[in-house]
């Protein structure tokens, strides 16, 4: 992309707009001089804590991604794929009366379903959450391919007054046609430099940015089994947690052609990026730090707080903030997309925010689109485990010992049962990991597959049209005559080769 005309504005010029969080925000107390500084943990202690508090002294071992030869090595054989074949009926109250009117899913099992998730999967936001000062550091005029653009790029300034050893700055950027007639949609992806923000790249402080507390990357070393990771991923290739997630891309093949932000220019709309890592740290020595930890006044949290999942949500909720305050946006059609654990992101961000139009859910896996209770590449022993347990509530790491999946009182078809009636579109690619590097077999094409189809009473009661099959589809078939859309491609552990159905599918579903 090349640029000109770059317009800087000088810090006494910065344009700021100060956007106050929902559900009753309100500027926090100082601590004053005789504050203590955040706790500092490394995420192996924090782990360890978590297990005290919930009374666990072992969990089982998460599954092997890479060594074929290992006994604990993932299962990829669909007899074996469903212990616990029956879910939750997302239409079922506690007490026993089914569900048949939309009155009573919004007032009564909707609030269960979230209760639940909140509670034992992803954790609480606080009811109250600091405001956020959005300020506009730059704008600049250039080309994407053809289209002239403007791009703004832009630092959320969180209030940190009742934790000021504590900061948290969102960085987000906001691209838009230059000559676009009027407000335009805006497809908003989990990206930005680093994404992860560099461990231990801000270790000079206070004040202390998210990722302060986290221990540098010292190259790739073996990916520890069991408790402490057990899969293969981002860990494997870069020493960090999980599978890559990286946001334009991924490591797998793709189709050739325009980028997913040139894709989106063609249309007429705008794309924003957003940096997680800017947010709360990918890392479980960070959960003193970043949003969560100055919620919690630096203090670590309890079994039921959120993780970085939610943390990174509440973040796509601030830029939304903003966006409806700039009138080169139409906040009617903010989407979102991620890919891999923002992916899982993504659905989450869907899922909690009703001001979003849509999302295109890449390769989330576990903790995201796929069901829990399958037994399929990546489990919930693996996302119990230090390497990505601070994605999760602490109250997560139960049903990795000593509960198990079918304990859960939830499972993936009911988030995306909160969705409703709005579209999704759910993605996947092909290959097992060891056969075909760069493979999509860990996240579980069919497991998201069929929480989007176990989704389809709550759109149908909704009035909105389901998957409109229960019969996973043969791979590149595209499924999107209803308001849930699935496809598996054949390239990999990428986002790539799925962005033109996407936009096809949203543009669809326009109102």
């Amino acid at each position: 992309m090349s640029q000109t005309n770059s317009i800087r504005r000088g810090a006494g010029l910065v344009l700021a707009c100060l956007i106050a969080a929902p559900a009753g925000s309100l500027l926090f107390q100082s601590k004053g001089d005789s504050q203590t500084p955040p706790v500092r943990m490394t995420k192996e202690e924090d782990h360890k804590r978590t297990m005290d508090l919930l009374h666990i002294t072992e969990l089982r071992r998460g599954k092997a991604g890479r060594d074929t030869k290992d006994p604990n090595f993932a299962n990829y054989d669909e007899s074996k794929a469903n212990p616990y074949p029956n879910l939750p009926d997302p239409l079922l109250l506690k007490n026993g009366k089914k569900v048949t009117t939309a009155a009573d899913w919004w007032s009564k099992r909707r609030p269960e379903i979230v209760e639940d998730f909140d509670r034992e999967v992803y954790g609480r936001v606080p009811a109250v959450t600091p405001k956020v000062n959005w300020q506009i550091t730059s704008v600049t005029n250039g080309k994407m391919g053809d289209v002239d653009i403007v791009t703004k790029q832009l630092v959320g300034v969180v209030d940190n007054s009742i934790d000021p050893d504590i900061e948290v700055k969102i960085a987000l950027s906001l691209t838009t046609p230059a000559h676009a007639t009027g407000p335009v949609p805006v497809i908003m992806q989990y990206g930005g430099v680093g994404l992860g923000g560099g461990r231990g790249a801000e270790s000079a402080g206070p004040p202390y940015g998210p990722n302060a507390f986290a221990a540098p990357l010292v190259g790739r070393g073996p990916v520890p089994a069991g408790a402490s990771g057990g899969g293969r991923g981002f860990a494997a290739l870069a020493g960090g947690s999980g599978r890559g997630g990286f946001g334009g891309g991924g490591f797998g093949g793709g189709n050739a052609g325009p980028n997913w932000q040139s894709q989106v220019l063609a249309k007429g709309w705008g794309y924003a990026s957003l940096n997680p890592g800017s947010i709360q740290a990918d890392n479980g020595a960070g959960l003193t730090l970043g949003i969560i930890g100055l919620c919690n006044k630096g203090q670590p949290r309890k079994t039921d707080d959120w993780g970085a999942l939610r943390a990174w949500a509440w973040g796509a909720s601030r830029a939304i903030d903003y966006f409806e305050t700039d009138k080169a946006v139409d906040p009617k059609h903010i989407a979102i997309e991620g890919h891999s654990r923002y992916g899982k992101a993504a659905i989450v961000a869907l899922a909690y925010e009703p001001r979003m139009w849509t999302a295109y859910v890449s390769s989330s896996g576990e903790g995201g689109a796929k069901l829990h209770r399958r037994n399929w590449g990546e489990i919930i022993e693996n996302v119990a485990g230090i390497d990505e347990y601070h994605w999760m509530a602490g109250n997560f790491l139960k049903y990795a010992g000593p509960l198990n999946w079918n304990d859960l009182p939830v499972d993936s078809h009911e988030l995306v049962a909160m969705i409703a009636p709005r579209p999704v579109f759910l993605s996947a690619g092909n290959g097992g990991y060891d056969v075909e590097p760069g493979g999509d077999s860990w996240v579980d094409a069919k497991g998201t597959f069929l929480a989007g189809s176990g989704a389809g009473p709550v759109y149908r009661l909704l009035g909105k049209k389901d998957l409109g099959t229960t019969e996973f589809p043969k791979i590149e078939t595209l499924i999107a005559t209803g308001d849930v859309a699935f496809r598996q491609h054949s390239s990999g552990h990428t986002d790539v080769p799925n962005w033109p159905y996407f936009l096809d599918f949203a543009a669809k579903h326009m109102q």
